[in-house]
């Protein structure tokens, strides 16, 4: 009973409750991407479908990753850092780009092209949209703050789902099987096998910024406003003690996590399902009539399942 009411407390109720948000928003993105290489046949390259052998390969790969993270992570996570910072502006831009559409298109405002960049059109609202995402990253990168790695760990999930596609349910449910297993083995057994938990010490390393190592080495000015340690946005976190809430921890400044895999993953099935119910109609509907045969039915059941499955997970480890 305790545990039920824990998980009504701020930190928990706000993980499920993004997560299942960024999950569904995911799948939907992913959706309109593809509507848009329907009409667009020059954005189908930048898609890419995995075949049954690729999508078993990525527990594998993860694994090596786990692995090169767990015995290098400090030689590498400068380099990891710079990386994470341009693959999080491009998909900051790639998830903002349809509000920046919309309010433009509300407004009426007009939106003449700057220049041709890679031979597409590059346009005012683009420009600055580009900016405002640079300055966001930059941010993260002099503070560090857990909002931003909020902010930037979802759109790089939203970029992936969209990007990635699983090409039918048979697929993603091996993969989904493969990774139940390798989630278990890295989180539960691995310990017995390289001496401390692979998983949980690769999740909770902190990254060297490079931006407070450029500084120091420069004698730059305000030094000490930068943050020397960087948690990666390759999970979204809250305090525990968000919003005066009580969670059983170490102490109340820790935080509660979520692996953004735990959101991806989930996402691509979603957005399988979105894809289908899609194709089923080929109508214009609205998605929120429950009651209407064309409408997205499959998406009302999946969603609510993995929600009961997110909910029972955090249950079992509170």
């Amino acid at each position: 009973m305790d545990t039920l009411l824990y998980l009504v407390e701020p930190a928990p109720a706000t993980l499920i409750l993004t997560a299942v948000t960024v999950t569904f928003a995911s799948a939907f993105r992913a959706l309109n991407y593809a509507k848009e290489m329907e009409r667009n046949r020059d954005f189908s390259e930048a898609s890419i479908t995995l075949d049954t052998s690729q999508a078993l390969m990525i527990p594998v790969m993860s694994s090596c990753s786990l692995l090169l993270m767990f015995y290098l992570f400090s030689s590498v996570s400068q380099l990891l850092t710079a990386f994470t910072a341009v693959a999080s502006v491009s998909s900051l831009f790639f998830w903002l780009s349809p509000y920046a559409l919309y309010v433009k298109s509300q407004l009426g405002l007009s939106d003449p092209f700057l220049s041709r960049c890679c031979s597409k059109s590059f346009t005012r609202m683009q420009g600055l949209l580009l900016v405002g995402c640079v300055m966001t990253v930059v941010a993260w990168l002099v503070s560090g703050h857990w909002v931003l790695n909020n902010l930037l760990g979802i759109s790089i999930c939203i970029a992936f789902v969209s990007h990635v596609r699983l090409p039918n349910i048979k697929t993603c449910a091996m993969l989904l099987v493969c990774l139940f297993v390798y989630d278990i083995f890295w989180v539960f057994f691995s310990e017995r096998f390289f001496g401390a938990n692979v998983m949980v010490s690769v999740a909770t390393q902190q990254a060297s910024n490079p931006v407070h190592t450029v500084a120091n080495s420069l004698n730059l000015p305000g030094l000490e406003m930068i943050t020397k340690k960087l948690e990666l946005p390759v999970k979204i976190v809250f305090p525990r003690n968000l919003l005066g809430g009580v969670v059983p921890g170490v102490s109340a400044s820790e935080f509660m996590m979520l692996g953004l895999g735990d959101m991806a993953i989930p996402a691509m099935l979603l957005a399988l399902v979105l894809c289908f119910d899609y194709r089923k109609s080929r109508e214009v509907v609205n998605l929120f009539d429950l009651k209407s045969s064309k409408g997205h039915k499959y998406i009302w059941y999946a969603l609510p399942g993995y929600a009961i499955g997110l909910v029972s997970a955090l249950a079992a480890v509170l």
